[in-house]
């Protein structure tokens, strides 16, 4: 599936904060090599150059048009097109760091232990995916993509994404790291319209279910249909606007 980086971008600010956020709590002096893996548009590895000014940081992605729109905006960094899931270090990094990525990727128990194994000693793993297990934001899409029209060709959409429970990450990682940290976050962002929540998971979690359909009539029809979903789902402020709840996991893991 190809990315939409200025799709992606759309909602800049709400995707960067987690990212902000998950930097902000790493407990690192001052790290010498760090990694982005999933590092899109070059948001968040930007984020990463702030806080670590003299790093040597390589930001990684396996879409070329987000290596694109990275190495477009941000051209004195380093940029990899590449995939994580075949990804080894060639020399540990202090900062193994992903942000909105993993969730993408199956087998996390495997994943996770791997991706501990590159980080040098007295570095760490820090992590953040999205953790809307049981938001309508999830629930919308997975009804809709039952209705008769589609639900044959929907299965692989539907388990296109991993979401594993917080207890799930510390199984894996306690046993391997010095110190961990886990915790949840909830972000309400205000948007202007249920359509404005479909954009935003254009950019992401729906492009499996559009990719998964013959036409683009089906595909104006399974937004339609997701559009009525969440206008119920989500009820407008005094305003007129709309408080989107969005949960994250973090995690960091100290070596």
């Amino acid at each position: 599936m190809n990315w939409d980086a200025d799709l992606y971008l759309q909602f800049a600010k709400e995707r960067t904060r987690p990212s902000s956020d998950l930097i902000s709590r790493i407990n690192l002096l001052q790290p010498q090599r760090i990694i982005d893996l999933g590092c899109g548009p070059g948001n968040s590895t930007a984020m990463l150059r702030q806080k670590w000014l003299q790093a040597d940081i390589t930001g990684l992605d396996n879409s070329p048009e987000m290596i694109a729109a990275a190495s477009k905006s941000y051209p004195s960094e380093k940029w990899v097109l590449s995939n994580i899931a075949s990804w080894s270090a060639e020399i540990p990094f202090d900062l193994v760091f992903s942000n909105a990525t993993l969730q993408w990727l199956p087998n996390h128990g495997k994943l996770f232990a791997h991706l501990f194994s590159q980080v040098a000693l007295g570095g760490a793993l820090a992590i953040q995916v999205p953790a809307h297990y049981q938001s309508p934001l999830r629930q919308v899409v997975d009804e809709v993509s039952k209705d008769p029209l589609w639900s044959d060709r929907m299965d692989r959409a539907r388990n296109a994404l991993t979401f594993e429970r917080p207890r799930f990450y510390y199984d894996v990682l306690q046993p391997l790291a010095k110190y961990l940290e886990i915790w949840e976050t909830e972000y309400y962002h205000v948007m202007d319209s249920p359509k404005a929540i479909v954009n935003w998971f254009r950019g992401t979690g729906l492009r499996p279910f559009l990719g998964s359909l013959e036409s683009e009539q089906q595909k104006e029809k399974f937004e339609q249909m997701l559009l009525e979903g969440y206008t119920k789902a989500y009820p407008q402020q005094n305003d007129g606007r709309i408080l989107f709840p969005f949960r994250r996991l973090f995690i960091i893991a100290y070596r």
